[in-house]
């Protein structure tokens, strides 16, 4: 079957820990991902879900696979718009590879269909919270106040 897939790939002048930290810390995490938050214990099989500053779930699954500080594996759907929740579930892994005094962060999503609204969606946002999360971690604010239309 033919899949949808983005990647995104930057470096970020931190260390795996504290990147690891910062892509798993709810309180952190509402701060570059516009009040959004992950709830989880990050352990293999445990419930994942995206919630909004106002409770609602955005997204939920399960995590697949997690070895901190160097990857971990998302299994979700959408929640909040029927076409996109249509589609199925979504793998998103993030992979952090130390790079001198850096650590590239790769993160691919992919959904096992062809032209995908959703994999559309994500490719949307996905650059400006991680912009966000680059900003925030180097230099203490974040680059965008606002979340585009994709991304909420």
């Amino acid at each position: 079957m033919a899949k949808s897939t983005f990647v995104y790939a930057t470096y970020i002048r931190t260390t795996p820990q504290k990147l690891w930290s910062a892509l798993t810390a709810p309180e952190f995490m509402k701060k570059y991902w516009f009040g959004m938050h992950c709830e989880s214990d990050y352990t293999p099989g445990s419930s994942w879900k995206l919630v909004n500053d106002r409770g609602e779930v955005w997204d939920a699954g399960e995590i697949v696979e997690a070895d901190p500080p160097r990857r971990l594996v998302i299994r979700w759907e959408h929640q909040m718009r029927p076409e996109l929740k249509a589609e199925g579930a979504s793998l998103c892994t993030m992979e952090l590879v130390p790079a001198g005094q850096a650590v590239r962060l790769t993160i691919t999503h992919s959904v096992e269909r062809e032209g995908s609204k959703l994999v559309e969606a994500v490719s949307g946002g996905c650059p400006k919270i991680l912009s966000n999360l680059k900003s925030l971690l180097e230099t203490g604010t974040v680059a965008f106040e606002e979340p585009s239309r994709n991304t909420q």
